[in-house]
């Protein structure tokens, strides 16, 4: 017989959580969310492929706004031309190829960084959302207010749908009109979680450690 103790220890041993930050486009946020989900969390983080900014990186953005100790994997590919990924590995005579992309191990929560959307190419045939699909781990999709954001995010939550990926969090990013939430939220499937996370000009470890304390009230 299982000792009680033991049985209740394994109830409450909290899972692992690992997700992939996506958005619906670029420059939508998806790096400030990502700190703030791994602020949340006290997660690590991984960005697996870099292109552009190796002197200021999406890595050493998330160390400055969190921590130096926060724990950062490294990039699988890391390339110094600021375009799509593909496009960046050509430049510098290399294909990216999927199989080399694997989740770092470790046993803590873990965030993962695409770029850009999900239809962003990482060679000639494969795209962010075939990254998402390998790994087997589930989304949380960015979403920021702009003229054409709807058709983006209900195209982005189909796609992820079609491929049967799950959609854990669905991300707000500043502010929204009530009209443009109302026809998102409609369209979600049972089982994705909102989360709202306001506009910040200036982003700090304070300014990160009072939204991470308002998501926490939150729940």
């Amino acid at each position: 017989m299982m000792n009680t103790k033991n049985k209740e220890r394994k109830k409450f041993k909290p899972e692992q959580k690992i997700l992939f930050v996506t958005g619906i486009g670029t420059e939508v946020g998806k790096t400030v969310c990502a700190a703030v989900l791994t602020k949340y969390f006290g997660a690590d983080y991984w960005k697996p492929v870099q292109s552009g900014d190796l002197d200021f990186s999406d890595t050493l953005k998330i160390k400055r706004w969190i921590g130096e100790d926060t724990v950062c994997h490294p990039e699988t590919y890391r390339f110094s031309l600021a375009a799509s990924p593909h496009q960046s590995a050509k430049k510098e005579g290399i294909t990216i190829h999927l199989n080399n992309i694997n989740l770092p191990e470790t046993k803590n929560h873990l965030i993962v960084e695409g770029a850009g959307g999900l239809m962003v190419p990482l060679n000639d045939r494969e795209c962010i959302i075939d990254l998402i699909k390998k790994l087997n781990i589930p989304a949380a999709l960015v979403v920021r207010n702009y003229l054409g954001c709807i058709n983006h995010t209900l195209m982005s939550i189909m796609a992820l749908a079609q491929r049967e990926i799950k959609l854990q969090y669905l991300i707000f990013n500043g502010n929204f009109p009530p009209d443009t939430e109302m026809i998102i939220c409609k369209n979600l499937l049972p089982g994705t979680e909102i989360l709202r996370i306001p506009d910040i000009e200036n982003l700090t470890k304070e300014n990160l450690e009072y939204i991470t304390k308002q998501l926490k009230n939150d729940d």
